[in-house]
């Protein structure tokens, strides 16, 4: 009750803001639910509102954040991307070590603050909005470092998604070529599907959504990494700062970790081809029940939740001032990454 009382007002009104923000994605998945829910909440933190608010805004843009990246787990099967993605793996690896790196020396050229870059880097590189709702709670990113990333991470969506079909037949790409440039070269998975589809509907087949998808989902297995070495360098630099040893547990991104359990377990009780009668039963269950993807779906629901909590949090017109050098620098990385995965492909004789 104490809960309630104290952080009810701001969960309703963030879930408020959530129901309509989903449905405008729904209908424009391009743009996404998360990204609507962001606008709605910078316009309403223009109105006054009670103090009373502020606490259940707060959980919300940080543990219903952290509690949505756990449930995004239950949408990975391990063993599809292996089998699949494991192909892709030096395209991958390559791209996303070269938006890290572009994304840190730009950011020093253009003096924008480190965790904004951060979060820029890790959304470009790996998965759009889940890694910057990942990565935030790490690196201890405030709300407005996150709107600046995730405004860059939609821009370049929407580019994307209908440029790259365009480019690909220009470039002459086969289905699986076009695939595995979608899938390493676009920030986030609507507009990967997206992108695909359009490919599907001009070629006549699935060949290239389907691998793009996997190629995307083999992405994401990259915040694990990014978020333990991240969580080490800030321990580390507090330790510097505060002169003593800084208890790296508190730090320690544990929800990741979680996050990887939900893969596993969704994995294995996904796969229907267990040896016990027991595992079979659990697979069955999982299947008929199909709570994959109601709690796929429920992660994606509790980030829009949280990025109306950040739209709340979040000052309109000193985001639009100090947004210009975050786009450039998501430009640089975006460019930078959709060349190496060409150069990379090339090499490999795929493209």
């Amino acid at each position: 009750m104490r809960f309630i009382r104290d952080k009810g007002l701001g969960l309703l009104l963030c879930l408020v803001i959530a129901v309509p923000a989903w449905f405008l994605g729904k209908w424009l998945p391009v743009v996404g639910g998360p990204v609507f829910a962001i606008l709605i909440g910078l316009v309403i933190a223009f109105f006054p509102r009670s103090e009373k608010f502020q606490p259940g805004i707060t959980y919300t843009g940080k543990k219903i954040l952290q509690y949505a990246v756990v449930l995004l787990g239950f949408g990975m099967n391990l063993a599809e991307i292996f089998a699949v993605g494991g192909q892709s793996l030096l395209i991958i690896i390559s791209t996303i070590s070269t938006a890290l790196i572009v994304s840190f020396f730009v950011s020093k050229w253009l003096k924008i603050p480190s965790k904004t870059a951060t979060l820029v880097g890790v959304g470009s590189s790996i998965c759009g909005g889940s890694a910057i709702a990942a990565t935030a709670p790490v690196i201890d990113a405030d709300d407005e470092d996150i709107a600046k990333s995730i405004s860059v991470i939609f821009l370049f969506n929407v580019i994307a998604a209908f440029l790259f079909p365009a480019l690909g037949t220009w470039l002459g790409f086969n289905d699986i070529g076009f695939g595995m440039w979608a899938g390493t070269a676009i920030n986030d998975t609507s507009s990967v599907v997206a992108a695909g589809q359009t490919w599907a509907n001009i070629h006549g087949n699935d060949t290239a959504l389907n691998y793009a998808t996997i190629v995307k989902l083999t992405r994401t297995l990259a915040i694990i990494p990014i978020t333990l070495v991240l969580a080490i360098w800030r321990s580390k630099k507090e330790e510097r700062t505060a002169g003593s040893n800084v208890q790296f547990a508190k730090i320690f991104p544990w929800f990741v970790l979680f996050f990887l359990l939900a893969s596993v377990l969704n994995t294995f009780l996904g796969l229907g081809e267990a040896d016990s009668a027991v595992n079979t039963v659990l697979s069955s269950v999982f299947a008929e029940a199909n709570l994959s993807a109601f709690l796929t779906t429920a992660g994606k629901f509790f980030i829009t939740m949280a990025m109306g909590a950040i739209g709340l949090n979040t000052n309109l017109i000193k985001l639009i001032k100090s947004g210009g050098k975050p786009i450039l620098l998501g430009l640089i990385c975006w460019i930078s990454i959709a060349l190496m995965s060409l150069g990379i492909q090339h090499i490999l004789g795929i493209w």
